[in-house]
């Protein structure tokens, strides 16, 4: 795969990176061998970008990625953290001595002295409007402890917000061919602003996976049983927030348009890393052969009239419910 710039941090990354909040367990359980073989599948298939979060399984998924860097040092790998959602969501945790707290455990569990990248990982709104909390990230990239610090966010709103500030780097925010609003604003203002976009829920949670029927079902510690209308987090992290028989019947419709030599989700990929502004789509793998998979997207000629599919189906099945929601 070529590789792309990210924003602020001048790091070259992969566009189709590893999302890993499947080795938290999140998702339904997944054993040391399991999460080490997506890991291999995925170095090997191009990626260079790993995204975790120190909430993952309570730090697991860092864990996991640490032991497997510290095996493979010789690997180029830019690996993007988020803290922050281990705490109670108030703006009054967002504070310089919490940041040096989640900072050095997650040091610890990457076995990073210094991290490539930290994300706040969706606070409270204030947050991101804070200026102690900025102070407070740039004082950590002056001791060394970060390279650099991006956020993570829900809301478009909440991603200009940060792309204004001069020492943002980076901006996580779901895009995928179920969510489309963020190609309104966030993705010019980035681009103008040299801040990378990393688009995370890149198959809305499995849906553009073309392999759910209305009859499918989820375990039940697995978000997409126990979220799938917001019962503990934001209901947009769970199928992007779309309902879920309509998700299911418009992945079909978008999988009955594609040429027989690409799958749904890598023709879904493929739609995101071709926008103007994206870094990076950052798909989770529950085995190699997906991780595979997932990576071959950044290698996709341009699908013809894929992009007006897209906004048909958003137009048809999805605007109206969500996009002023996020």
């Amino acid at each position: 795969m070529q590789s792309r710039t990210l924003g602020r941090t001048g790091r070259s990354v992969s566009p189709i990176g590893l999302g890993t909040w499947q080795s938290g367990g999140d998702w339904g359980p997944v054993s040391e061998a399991d999460a080490n073989a997506v890991m291999d599948a995925s170095v090997e298939s191009g990626v260079t970008l790993f995204d975790t979060a120190d909430v993952y399984g309570d730090g697991r998924s860092e864990q996991l990625i640490g032991a497997w860097r510290a095996a493979n040092p010789d690997v180029p790998l830019t690996i993007t953290t988020k803290m922050g959602r281990r705490a109670d969501q108030v703006p009054e945790n967002y504070v310089a001595a919490n940041f040096r707290e989640w900072v050095d455990r997650s040091r610890k569990n990457l076995g990073q002295d210094t991290l490539d990248l930290v994300q706040l990982h969706c606070p409270p709104t204030p947050v991101y409007e804070d200026d102690a909390v900025y102070d407070a990230l740039d004082a950590l990239v002056a001791d060394g402890s970060i390279a650099a610090y991006g956020v993570s966010v829900e809301t478009a709103d909440q991603a200009l917000t940060a792309i204004a500030r001069p020492g943002v780097a980076s901006v996580q925010i779901i895009l995928n061919a179920f969510r489309l609003k963020p190609l309104d604003r966030v993705l010019p203002a980035a681009l103008e602003a040299g801040v990378g976009i990393l688009a995370r829920v890149p198959l809305a949670s499995g849906l553009l996976s073309g392999k759910y029927t209305t009859d499918t079902s989820f375990a039940e510690g697995d978000h997409r049983n126990y979220n799938r209308h917001g019962e503990a987090f934001d209901q947009g992290e769970t199928f992007s927030g779309v309902d879920y028989d309509d998700g299911v019947r418009a992945a079909q419709t978008f999988a009955a348009s594609l040429p027989d030599a690409v799958s749904v989700p890598q023709a879904a990929l493929a739609w995101i890393i071709a926008q103007d502004g994206v870094t990076a789509a950052i798909p989770g793998a529950r085995n190699p052969e997906q991780a595979r998979s997932n990576a071959a997207a950044g290698d996709l000629p341009p699908i013809e009239g894929l992009d007006a599919t897209v906004h048909d189906l958003y137009d048809t099945w999805f605007r109206a419910s969500v996009h002023d929601r996020w």
